[in-house]
């Protein structure tokens, strides 16, 4: 399992958004931590740059991933319009 490591501006996303919404996206980013290369429904490699999409109804998560460190670093949380900016 790789250990899951939250930049600055993500964590206080997840802070400020629903309950529940918040809780769908953690239970996602423990789900794909779990098993980082397995089948995800949910996950899409992003084109264009490195690292990986989560979808959790209109919200993205955008991460990488570090083999050597075993951790998964979400780099950014936010709406399905903004989060590519």
């Amino acid at each position: 399992m790789y250990e899951v490591r939250y930049q600055k501006h993500a964590a206080r996303q997840l802070l400020r958004m629903p309950r529940e919404v918040a809780k769908r996206i953690r239970a996602g980013i423990e789900a794909v931590a779990a098993n980082p290369y397995g089948k995800h429904p949910n996950v899409t490699r992003l084109s264009g740059r490195d690292g990986f999409r989560l979808r959790a109804g209109d919200w993205r998560v955008v991460y990488t991933l570090d083999d050597g460190r075993q951790q998964l670093l979400v780099a950014k949380i936010d709406r399905r319009g903004r989060v590519y900016r």
